[in-house]
Order: C-alpha cells, then sequence, then structure tokens
C-alpha cells in the first residue's frame, strides 16, 4: 500500500471489509452507497414515514433517522412497520448521540446504528485532565464496560453500527491527551473499534467527519494508515462534512472534503450534510459518486492517455497541511493569498460595466471603482486588451502576440504556451505565465529545465488526463522533487451541464490540490455554456444568472472552503433533524441576510444543543437551540446568554458581534 491509499496516481478504490446493513452490502466490492438523515420529529411518525419514502424515491440507500432518548428509540419500530406497510425496504439507521441506551433499544430494531465515541459514554465540559497511563486504561475499560453491551446486541440482531467520529465533538478526555487533532479523531474511534473487535464484531463503518475539509481529509487519511498498520484490514469509510452549510457553499465544501478523498479511491458510502429538506442532498451525492463508477478504466476506454507515472517517496505529508514554498512573482507565489483568474477572452468589446460580475463596480458619475472582497485578481482577454482604465488591483493576461504591442505597461502579463516558451531566445521581464499541460511527462525534462533558469516565470497548470486531480498532483511532485519554487495556478474546464455538476467538477479537482497546499492561484472556466438546473421533486434548486459571477464566486468558495483565502463570511450550519429546535432554514437565512458581509467572521447556526458546543468548534459566534422558542448564543465555546427568545436572537447576535468587534456596518 503506498502511503494512505491504493495508488496516489492511477484510480483504484481502497479495499475494505464488507458490512451487510440488512440486506444491503457497503465495502469490499459494492458500489459506493448514498445515504441522507430525515429533519422530522422522530415521534411524528406519519412526517417521517413521509419524508423518508421522499429520499427513497430520490435515491437513498440509506435513511438515518434521530434517536436522541429511549422513547424516540422505541418508535422507530412505528416508523420501520408503516415503511414495510408501504412496500419500502430501505435500511434504516438510528442517530445515537448521549444515551447508550437508546442504542440499545434501537439495535433491536432497525438494520444500523450510528454512535459518536466523543459523547457516548464520555461527558464535554470542556475541561483540561491530566491522566497517567495507568488512569488512562481505567478510562478505556469504562467506556468497554458500557460499551459491550451494544456490541452483544449488534451481534445477535445483525445488526450494523458506525463509529462516527466528529471533530466537534471529541470528547474531554481524547482533548487533554491527543489535542484537537486528526490524531485525536481517530484515536477516538479506534478506541471504540479495538473493543468491538475484541468481542468478534466487525460489521462496522467508521467516519471522521469535520466542518473544516483539511482537519476531514487528514483525519481519514490517517484512519486509513492506521487501521492498516494495526489490523492489516481496513473497514468500510462513510464520507462526509459536517454542518457544510446550504446553497453552492455547502456544495463546494462537501465536494471538497468527500471528492479529494474519493479521488485517492477512499470512500464506501456518503453523505453530503445541507441545510436544506434532506431530499435535495441526493442528487447532490449521486453526481459526486458517478464521477468515481468505472473510472478505473472505463473513462478512456481507447488508451488515448498514458497512466500516470507513480509518484515515489511522497515530498510532502498528506496527513498534515502545509502550502508548497513558492517564490513571489508579482502578486502570485510566496506567501501571498491564491489568486483568482477570471475568462473574459469570449466576451465581445469590454466595458467597465463587464467587470461587475468578477467584483468592480463602476461609478460612471466620479470616474471611480468600487472593489468588492471577491474580486478578481486578473482578467484573461485572449488576443485583445482593454481599451480602459482599469482598477488599480486588476491586472490582465492576454496571449504572447497581444502583449507585445503593451509589454510597456506592467498591468499587463503574456500567456504563453509551453512551445513559445521553449522557443523564445528572449524570454520576457516581469511576471509571464507559462500554459502547460500537466500530463505531458515526455515534455516534463525540458520545462523544468528551462524553468530553473527563470526566477519570474508562473505556471498555469491544466490536463487533458481524464484523472484530472492525480495529474496536476503528480506534475506538481516532480517539481518540488527537483527543488523548483515556481508558482502554480490551477486551470480547470468544466464541460458538465448542471449547475451541481459543475460545482462538484470544480471542487473536487481543484479543491483537492489546495488541500494538498498547491496551488498559488485559481482559473476555472466552463466555456460560457448554457447549464440546467438540479429539479428534485419537481422544484427547481440552485439557478445562475450570469455564468462570470457564478465561476468567480465559486472560485472564491473553493479557495475559502480550503481555508486558503477568506474573503467572506463563513456559515457553520447544520442540516437539521428531528432534535431541532427552529425553523433552521429560515434561521439560516435571516442571519445570512445581516451578516453576510462580515468578512473572516465564522457564525456556527445549531438546531439544538446535541450539535451545539461540540460541531460548532470552529466557529467564532454560535447561534444554537436550547428550548423550544430558546436560543443560547456562544462566543467560541463559552456561553454568553442563555434561554434568549428566538424573536430577538438575531438582534442579540448582532449585538454579541458588537460588543467583540466583530462587527461592521454592511
Amino acid at each position: 500500500m503506498q502511503h494512505y491509499c491504493e495508488s496516489l496516481t492511477a484510480y483504484r478504490r481502497l479495499r475494505t471489509l464488507e458490512v451487510k446493513i440488512g440486506d444491503l452490502g457497503m465495502g469490499a466490492d459494492h458500489p459506493i452507497r448514498v445515504q441522507t438523515m430525515t429533519t422530522t420529529d422522530t415521534m411524528d411518525t406519519a412526517a417521517t414515514v413521509a419524508q423518508t419514502i421522499r429520499c427513497i424515491e430520490a435515491g437513498a440507500e440509506l435513511v438515518r433517522i434521530t434517536a436522541p432518548s429511549k422513547k424516540e428509540a422505541e418508535n422507530l419500530r412505528a416508523i420501520r412497520e408503516e415503511l414495510h406497510r408501504q412496500g419500502y425496504h430501505t435500511p434504516l439507521v438510528a442517530d445515537i448521540h448521549f444515551t447508550p441506551n437508546a442504542a440499545e433499544i434501537a439495535a433491536r430494531i432497525v438494520e444500523k446504528v450510528r454512535i459518536n465515541p466523543g459523547n457516548y459514554v464520555d461527558k464535554k465540559k470542556f475541561e483540561f485532565i491530566e491522566y497517567t497511563d495507568a488512569q488512562y486504561l481505567e478510562e478505556i475499560d469504562r467506556i468497554r464496560d458500557r460499551f459491550v453491551p451494544l456490541v452483544k446486541i449488534c451481534k445477535e440482531h445483525g445488526t450494523a453500527m458506525r463509529i462516527g467520529t466528529n471533530h466537534g465533538s471529541l470528547s474531554d478526555r481524547i482533548m487533554s491527551r491527543y489535542g484537537d487533532t486528526p490524531i485525536g479523531m481517530v484515536e477516538s474511534a479506534m478506541e471504540f473499534l479495538r473493543i468491538a473487535r475484541d468481542e468478534s464484531f466487525h460489521n462496522i463503518v467508521l467516519s471522521m467527519k469535520s466542518s473544516n475539509p483539511q482537519v476531514m481529509v487528514q483525519a481519514y487519511r490517517l484512519l486509513v494508515k492506521t487501521m492498516q498498520e494495526e489490523f492489516k484490514v481496513c473497514y468500510p469509510l462513510h464520507l462526509g462534512v459536517t454542518e457544510a452549510g446550504d446553497g453552492e457553499d455547502g456544495r463546494i465544501k462537501s465536494a471538497i472534503g468527500i471528492g479529494t478523498l474519493l479521488e485517492d479511491g477512499i470512500g464506501d458510502t456518503v453523505r453530503v450534510s445541507l441545510t436544506e429538506d434532506p431530499e435535495f442532498e441526493i442528487p447532490v451525492c449521486r453526481d459526486l459518486v458517478k464521477r468515481y463508477v468505472d473510472r478505473s478504466g472505463a473513462s478512456d476506454p481507447n488508451k488515448t492517455h498514458s497512466s500516470i507515472p507513480e509518484i515515489g517517496a511522497l515530498p510532502w505529508s498528506p496527513f498534515e497541511y502545509k502550502r508548497r514554498e513558492t517564490q513571489s512573482v508579482g502578486n502570485i507565489g510566496g506567501r501571498q493569498v491564491p489568486v483568482v483568474v477570471a475568462d473574459y477572452s469570449g466576451q465581445g468589446e469590454l466595458e467597465h460595466d463587464a467587470l461587475q460580475s468578477i467584483g468592480y463596480r463602476y461609478d460612471h458619475p466620479t470616474d471611480k471603482w468600487n472593489i468588492g472582497d471577491a474580486a478578481a485578481d486578473y482578467i484573461y482577454t485572449g488576443g485583445r486588451v482593454p481599451d480602459f482604465a482599469l482598477p488599480g488591483t486588476l491586472k490582465v493576461l492576454c496571449d504572447f502576440v497581444a502583449w507585445e504591442a503593451v509589454k510597456s505597461d506592467d498591468k499587463y502579463c503574456p500567456l504563453l504556451t509551453m512551445e513559445q516558451y521553449l522557443d523564445l531566445l528572449n524570454r520576457p521581464n516581469g511576471l509571464h505565465v507559462v500554459l502547460f499541460d500537466a500530463s505531458r511527462s515526455d515534455a516534463w525534462p525540458s520545462l523544468i529545465s528551462a524553468l530553473r533558469e527563470d526566477a519570474e516565470a508562473v505556471l498555469c497548470l491544466q490536463t487533458s488526463h481524464p484523472h484530472a486531480m492525480p495529474s496536476i498532483r503528480r506534475f506538481v511532485a516532480e517539481l518540488t522533487a527537483h527543488g523548483l519554487s515556481t508558482p502554480v495556478v490551477i486551470r480547470v474546464e468544466s464541460t458538465e451541464q448542471t449547475v451541481d455538476e459543475q460545482l462538484i467538477h470544480f471542487s473536487a479537482e481543484a479543491g483537492g490540490l489546495f488541500l494538498e497546499g498547491m496551488g498559488d492561484g485559481l482559473w476555472i472556466g466552463n466555456g460560457d455554456r448554457r447549464m440546467e438546473n438540479v429539479k428534485v421533486s419537481g422544484r427547481t434548486y440552485l439557478e445562475v444568472k450570469d455564468n462570470r459571477q457564478f465561476l468567480n464566486n465559486t472560485a472564491f468558495s473553493i479557495l475559502q472552503a480550503a481555508r486558503t483565502r477568506i474573503s467572506k463570511t463563513e456559515y457553520i450550519s447544520c442540516p437539521s433533524c428531528g432534535r431541532t429546535l427552529f425553523d433552521l432554514q429560515e434561521t439560516t437565512a435571516r442571519i445570512r441576510a445581516v451578516t453576510h458581509h462580515l468578512k473572516g467572521v465564522k457564525i456556527a447556526i445549531m438546531g439544538c444543543i446535541v450539535n451545539g458546543p461540540g460541531e460548532m468548534a470552529d466557529a467564532d459566534f454560535g447561534y444554537v437551540g436550547s428550548g423550544p422558542g430558546k436560543i443560547t448564543l456562544y462566543k467560541g465555546k463559552d456561553v454568553v446568554k442563555k434561554s434568549v427568545d428566538s424573536e430577538v436572537a438575531v438582534s442579540e447576535l448582532i449585538q454579541l458581534l458588537k460588543d467583540n468587534g466583530a462587527w461592521v456596518e454592511p
């Protein structure tokens, strides 16, 4: 096994053990399964059954239902019986957090139970506790005593189990020994997995969820490595980015985290956590998964591309984030945030107002530009150059022939093909960009040789290989192995037809590279093609009215989700479930409407106390349901106000932001 997966260059599914969830097979040679979770009150049998049916008809292969206490666990029987009566036999999963007794009831009724090792036995009080090794082993024995009864019930009833670690709800015990780290996440699950194995119970799936895709990807990779080293086998993996949010942002964050792992063959089932009705999650799951069906060969049946050369010694750690060290060339590379390139090559006559789509609004009476936080850094104009004064922060990338006419102006930078670049006797002074197809391994030596002597070149990497992300990653590894610090702009083109498919394509192929620390810039395009909108249950969901604005916003959202360039407010919002104590979608929209201008502020919007102080570990401020019509407000992990009436809670949140210097007037 190479590193943490079967191969970093040739797509191969990670071989995992087979798990049976009722009649549904998972892992081994089974397809990647898609699933979701209901948002209804579990005690409302009719509503939960109706929503479960909508999810099944949308394509869900498993449906999870919350069981926070014994009464909800017991009502799972009525839900299951009614589904069977109506002819639906899709496996059900009981979601358990704090209540072992509820898990033991549910395990006798449904096909699978999900437990969270961070709070199944332990309590979270955000306390630091120092343990001796002997004391720590005593804690493991305490967990064993409380956990083994559930394991035995699952064995007796043929019930599967997911051991689901969440980054935000690691126990005080794990936090005290391992910290808020991917290692802590892995060890939290491994403690429970070792106990289950001691009882000869193997019908287990694992997950390592986080609202931060960087942490999530690192934790899954580390879990695979740990299982292989300790057991010589891997259990099936459930992939998800928790509390991803809604709309484009939720899809992008999920696709970056899940897609990066799927690119390396890791993952046996996926759930996309959106703050939307659960049936709308399923098309996103299916769009993600279908990219990896028959990828190991069928995606290039005519063998028009040679295989990607294997990577020997990996020149970076896949278990921690470190940005590739590059030299600064103008405003690209070094420690500068990644730049965004907007493509205007298909534009007719370029006028001031055309730049509004990418964050530059021109005020004609004052002859001044207003520049947004998500304003592109470069525009590519092909063989033409604009004939008006551009905003001060915007530079133009144009073809080499067009650049020669304006090369005295440092706002213009030439884009050269590899052939043009290698044929030039005198290379341009100042920043120049070389467009290169990373799949051209035959050209690597000559290009690398030329770049050694050129401190002002920037590479724009694209690829014609069907396995795009590993193709570009492999060439960047070659640059690193040769000690080159040339900055790299990632260029990704999509030919997908729907909005969701394009978001997933850009996020999985570009986002994964930024999670690896490889990008100094991002340029995405779709040929200005007309996109269809996703329809579920008769409802049209995502819509694009301005394609350049869509591409620009998507590029900035990818960089934000990968934590490499922060340009807007970030919302950590749970997908709602039967525990939710207010209308989560409506409340998220209200909070977003009044706080969306707070660049870099992370606000968690959680439906209940279960997903409150734990799941929002990454947030600066929190808005958490604590009772019917009541909200608790947090600063970080600290409670600031309890039992705030929901009618005034948004105003109180704004006041909290003001009191802590995080508010600016819109």
